[in-house]
């Protein structure tokens, strides 16, 4: 049983990385949280049982998700809440290299994940939870959505696309939905070991990459998350909807 929280909060990519730092610390500020990922987090459904709730579901296969948003599942959680947050979380920077060698397979897996789940989603949330006087949906983006990088064609892309969803989904006018596509800067997670691994005929600015790691430059998970909560659940929340939180969290 979800807890009678007045805001509830739907994180995709759970259970690691910034989505397991959004998770529990959104728990941890007694937000209800529905996760949702391929698998399950190890603690959260033990130390959190009356506010957390999970699903596996292949975010990857549009198929899954779409049928998975035609159940009641989302309606019922997002009842009664008067603050819905949806944090679309979950992405993957492969494939990396140049065009010529992307996998075709590769390439649908990542557009999939990292665009049509969270415009999905974006959309499912927005129709469910109509009857929140507070809907917000927060799109994790990236600066390179904003920049472009030699073999990252394919995430640029697919981030760019969450950018210009935002803006276009703002000239809704929908005054009870506020959305925003929030670069949360450079984490120390997996995603950046995977960056660090690849070669450097893959993606030639690796070495920068590796410096940010070797100078201690790279926020950790649980920094990043509690600023992006925190702008997520103020009030400035949505008067742009392209937005870094670098740029937000910088003292005056």
């Amino acid at each position: 049983m979800i807890s009678t929280s007045p805001i509830r909060a739907i994180v995709t990519g759970h259970t690691r990385g910034l989505g397991a730092a959004l998770s529990e610390q959104l728990l941890a500020r007694n937000v209800a949280v529905l996760g949702l990922s391929r698998s399950r987090h190890a603690t959260l459904n033990t130390r959190f049982p009356a506010q957390f709730q999970e699903i596996e579901l292949e975010l990857a296969d549009p198929t899954r998700v779409a049928q998975w948003i035609a159940t009641d599942a989302l309606r019922s959680f997002v009842s009664g809440a008067q603050t819905v947050v949806l944090f679309n979380n979950a992405g993957m920077v492969q494939p990396i290299g140049p065009i010529e060698g992307q996998d075709a397979a590769a390439i649908a897996s990542a557009v999939s994940l990292n665009v049509a789940t969270p415009l999905m989603l974006a959309s499912a949330l927005a129709s469910a939870a109509a009857d929140a006087s507070d809907r917000r949906i927060v799109h994790i983006s990236s600066g390179a959505a904003r920049n472009a990088y030699a073999g990252w064609s394919i995430y640029c892309a697919t981030k760019a696309a969450l950018d210009h969803h935002a803006h276009a989904v703002s000239l809704d006018a929908n005054r009870a939905l506020r959305i925003c596509s929030l670069a949360p800067g450079v984490i120390d997670t997996n995603m950046q070991a995977e960056i660090r691994g690849s070669g450097e005929e893959q993606f030639p600015m690796r070495a920068k990459f590796e410096d940010l790691k070797r100078n201690g430059q790279l926020s950790s998970p649980e920094q990043c998350a509690a600023q992006l909560i925190d702008y997520a659940l103020g009030d400035a929340f949505g008067q742009t909807p392209v937005a870094d939180i670098r740029e937000i969290a910088k003292p005056v």
